[in-house]
């Protein structure tokens, strides 16, 4: 029997998944197949040896040690735009909270409890907190993928005028994207948007992608929104920028002191991909992914190993090798008399991985360079 080890409660709507006949799920466990996580940070985790492959029930991998669990055959998934809808949504959301100061003005209603004739008297104070309509803005969205590409959508829908960025723009994405987004440059996002919603990984490439000088040029009274990863963001830069006006206002998921102390940024407790429905999607394809892998060996979704698929396991013994780039495992095989009916093979980075319908069984493959070797 699998043993699945859960680092945060993962929706039943997922586990129920993984038939119980071969699957054990269970937050206490020292020795375990396979690992379903959330949030929880596992960079000090020692896995152990029959540890294959973690699953994070959504996008961002920033609490997994990549690298390491590469290094130790341990395949590392993701669930790519399974809290999408989610995300986007809030997004809409925060662009009208950039607009409309319906924070603010809520939190001064509530300051009136117990004013005489509290109706009159909140009408009165309405005119504080005016804002603009995003209807006829011009909305810049840097980063196309599976959220960017339906903000950018729903933003058309909703009557503004959108331009989008994304370098590495998916075939996918290019085919769902309306018509009405022009995709543009960077430059010409800091330069003409209105507002910026920012949809990219945290990479060394995209860290401070928000800083002094990109604020310096982009349009005087830009509202921000960023529900990506608060560190995309130069904080110090921010801050200055709204104190003096070039950013009219700042929405995001990630909180610091200095936004909490700043009046035009409004802060949210990391709520983007908080709803039930999110949580289903995400359990439910953490949990498929897994079941595949370890029944099939197929790879779906990793972050960390190139993508390889057989379909479901025949007859035949099954093989994965997972190594370093570079290595020939199908010549290595060969050499020890194996014979391959079928393989998947690729490599991402520095590793690559070899799924192979093999005439027996194998328990080792020779040389340096070998990371780990599955049968199924």
């Amino acid at each position: 029997m699998y043993q699945i080890k859960l680092f945060n409660k993962i929706s039943t709507v997922g586990t129920s998944r993984l038939d119980a006949a071969k699957y054990h799920c269970a937050e206490e466990s020292d020795s375990y197949d396979a690992i379903l996580v959330r949030s929880a940070k596992l960079h000090d985790t020692v896995f152990p040896k029959n540890c294959k492959c973690i699953a994070r029930a959504g996008a961002g991998v920033n609490n997994i040690p990549l690298d390491r669990c590469a290094d130790e055959g341990i395949v590392v998934f993701n669930t790519p735009g399974a809290n999408s809808n989610a995300v986007k949504e809030l997004v809409i959301c925060g662009l009208l909270l950039a607009s409309r100061k319906v924070v603010q003005g809520a939190n001064w209603v509530q300051s009136l409890s117990g004013t005489p004739d509290i109706g009159p008297a909140a009408e009165k104070g309405k005119a504080t907190y005016a804002g603009p309509e995003i209807m006829g803005k011009k909305l810049g969205v840097i980063g196309l993928g599976a959220i960017g590409w339906k903000v950018a959508n729903a933003a058309v829908a909703l009557g503004m005028d959108v331009i989008g960025y994304d370098p590495y723009l998916s075939d996918a994405s290019k085919a769902a994207l309306d018509p009405k987004v022009a995709v543009v440059t960077l430059e010409e996002i800091f330069a003409d948007a209105d507002y910026i919603t920012v949809h990219v990984p945290l990479l060394d490439s995209t860290r401070s992608l928000i800083n002094a000088e990109t604020i310096a040029k982009m349009k005087d009274g830009v509202r921000i929104v960023n529900f990506a990863r608060g560190e995309l963001v130069d904080t110090a830069a921010m801050d200055a920028a709204l104190t003096a006006g070039k950013v009219a206002a700042y929405v995001c998921d990630f909180a610091s002191e200095e936004m909490l102390a700043q009046p035009n940024a409004i802060v949210l407790p990391h709520l983007g991909a908080s709803t039930p429905e999110s949580e289903d999607n995400c359990a439910v394809m953490a949990c498929d992914e897994v079941s595949d892998f370890l029944e099939n060996g197929n790879i779906v979704n990793s972050v960390n190993f190139p993508a390889v698929s057989l379909g479901a396991k025949n007859g035949s013994p099954r093989l994965l090798v997972l190594a370093k780039a570079g290595v020939d495992v199908s010549a290595r095989l060969a050499a020890q008399g194996v014979a391959v009916s079928a393989n998947s093979g690729g490599t991402r980075g520095n590793y690559s991985a070899f799924l192979a319908d093999v005439d027996q069984v194998v328990s080792n493959v020779d040389g340096d360079g070998i990371l780990a070797v599955r049968t199924f």
